[in-house]
């Protein structure tokens, strides 16, 4: 018999396990780890450097980063949040460091030291940690008022007193807590990138730019779709901005793609989108600008570039406006300028489809937050069962801050499991 089982090796059950181990050293813990390997979200994040958190502080910010899950997590965040966060690794004696757009990682740049962290802290606590031990089914008996959970593992059984469930986006695992009586919301993809072929961002992958971007209403559906009943004139995002191979990415991308999760899994991935590649003009006054360079310059509209975004950009929307290579400014037609005002402004491009990062792949879904007590992450259906991290229907614009649910859940978590061995206890 186990007093507690942590389904799922990754960030939140890692970070659960540690904190129940802190706080109760003789505690029976294991971590069930269905692959050959631990933490390897962990490793593969932020390119192999592991976006830990963010630098945002203020517990209402930070709580506006996240789609689904901005109201539930206000409360928790004011109990744990990025500061904390800060403050568990630097005692550990892992530093982090801020980038310019708030993201954080390690000073060593290396996902490594992350999971060494864990590993070697599961280790010291004597937390058992077990791969390649996939959980195929999941039930519960009451044993003297106590709820005690029973998980077959293999051909086996094991026993515990408080389970944890940290498994991510697992649709087996969804499968058994609905079976238990949960309620789980129907997981679609979110942080995707936007596959588009269209000739003004062709041949110039890897460059990049700060622009707005918004989603276009469909015509039969109106401006709300009948599904999600979210306004798609709201699905608006700013931010840099990636040229890829295969259409666009970067923060402005992955950031729409999370808020519109449900309405462009609606859409079926089909759907335009407008980039305003100058957020600080609108269409007018650029002409406006275009008309008055017009009266002074006399080179070449391609070899003049009088905004501040990447040559070759600039250069394919020049030839989307019909404007020759040679062309002058004072050979240039007000309604073409007019064309390259709309170009940099309101460009209209049609999406065909998304592109997914399968080792950081993040969805929207799972179980639903209404069944949750969010000062525990204890489940109001089961006494006994915790949650923690992606398993529950939160995700955020960013891995940093899925990453912060993540260690937020787990350590509320593992508070919620100690409180409740605790109390037993004393009743004992």
């Amino acid at each position: 018999m186990y007093d507690v089982l942590v389904v799922g090796g990754g960030a939140a059950g890692f970070y659960a396990a540690i904190h129940i181990a802190e706080s109760r050293p003789n505690t029976k813990i294991a971590i069930l780890e269905r692959g050959k390997e631990v933490l390897t979200k962990v490793k593969v994040s932020g390119g192999g450097r592991c976006n830990v958190t963010h630098a945002e502080f203020n517990p209402s910010n930070l709580s506006k980063n996240y789609p689904r899950g901005e109201k539930e997590l206000l409360g928790p965040f004011h109990t744990y949040a990025s500061g904390d966060t800060v403050g568990f690794f630097e005692e550990r004696g892992i530093a982090l460091k801020i980038e310019e757009d708030g993201r954080m990682f390690p000073v060593s740049d290396s996902s490594q030291t992350i999971i060494d962290c864990f590993t070697s802290e599961a280790e010291r606590l004597g937390v058992q940690v077990k791969t390649l031990c996939s959980v195929s089914g999941i039930e519960s008996k009451q044993v003297n008022g106590e709820n005690i959970w029973n998980l077959k593992v293999g051909e086996s059984f094991l026993e515990t007193r408080k389970l944890i469930l940290a498994t991510g986006s697992n649709p087996k695992m969804w499968n058994y807590i609905a079976a238990l009586g949960h309620a789980i919301v129907p997981p679609v993809a979110s942080l995707f990138t936007f596959n588009i072929k269209d000739d003004r961002i062709s041949g110039i992958p890897g460059v990049s730019t700060y622009a707005e971007v918004n989603v276009l209403p469909k015509k039969n559906f109106g401006k709300k779709t009948a599904k999600s009943k979210q306004d798609v004139s709201s699905l608006t995002s700013g931010g840099p901005l990636l040229i890829t191979h295969w259409g666009m990415s970067g923060p402005a991308i992955l950031k729409l793609s999370a808020w519109g999760a449900r309405v462009l899994e609606h859409f079926n991935y089909q759907f335009k989108i407008q980039v305003n590649w100058v957020p600080e003009y609108h269409q007018t006054g650029l002409l406006e600008l275009f008309l008055k360079v017009k009266q002074v310059e006399k080179k070449t509209i391609l070899r003049t570039k009088v905004l501040d975004i990447p040559k070759r950009l600039w250069a394919n929307l020049v030839s989307a406006a019909h404007i020759d290579d040679s062309t002058t400014w004072p050979e240039v037609s007000k309604q073409q300028l007019q064309s390259l005002a709309e170009q940099l402004t309101a460009g209209v491009y049609q999406v065909n489809g998304k592109s997914t990062f399968k080792e950081e792949f993040v969805t929207a879904g799972g179980v639903d937050l209404k069944e949750i007590n969010f000062k525990n992450y204890q489940s109001k259906i089961l006494p006994g069962l915790f949650f923690a991290g992606e398993i529950v229907n939160i995700d955020a614009i960013t891995g940093g801050f899925n990453f912060q649910n993540a260690w937020t859940s787990g350590y509320l978590a593992a508070k919620g499991v100690v409180k409740e061995l605790n109390s037993r206890e004393t009743l004992k």
